[in-house]
């Protein structure tokens, strides 16, 4: 896939999986506003490729991947990388990652029915979720934002990701 590296499009990384296309990854992280100084959760490590730019961005990135090869995959990659401050973890990403919580954002790389309550949960007070939200064929990118006990959705841009699988997502 080598020859497609610089299109702007959805391509496959194995087992039945596709890293967003470039702009979704920018418009993610534009959108989340970091400013190097927060702890991130990522649900979806996919390729790597969006971790090693979280990494860039903020203090500590932890992330969670529910397919054993890609994980394998992706720690070969941001290890090549060079990067240090990536925890990685196989596992429901539906659930979260409870002992690093709460998190200033979280970034979910794949479309869930509804918002996973225990990433709600893990949301430090101010803390910013970005989240493919609907049906396994059309989504809508929300941007939740924590305020105390209360949760603010801004609906961003219709999307198209691959389903959550989880606990708190699709099962099947």
């Amino acid at each position: 896939m080598r020859h497609r590296a610089y299109e702007d499009s959805a391509l496959p990384i194995g087992s039945g999986q596709t890293i967003s296309q470039p702009s979704v990854h920018a418009r993610y992280l534009q959108l989340l506003g970091l400013t190097g100084h927060e702890t991130v959760l990522e649900i979806g490590t996919g390729s790597g490729y969006q971790t090693v730019l979280l990494s860039h961005l903020a203090a500590r990135v932890f992330s969670i991947e529910r397919v054993p090869e890609l994980l394998e995959r992706a720690r070969d990659v941001i290890s090549e990388a060079g990067v240090r401050n990536v925890s990685l973890m196989l596992g429901d990403g539906t659930l979260g990652w409870r002992q690093h919580a709460p998190y200033d954002a979280i970034l979910v790389s794949a479309a869930a029915p509804d918002i996973p309550r225990p990433l709600l949960e893990q949301l430090a007070d101010g803390g910013r979720m970005i989240v493919p939200l609907g049906d396994m064929e059309e989504q809508m990118l929300a941007m939740v934002t924590r305020r105390g006990e209360q949760f603010e959705r801004r609906d961003i841009a219709p999307v198209r990701f691959v389903p959550l699988w989880g606990t708190h997502g699709w099962s099947g």
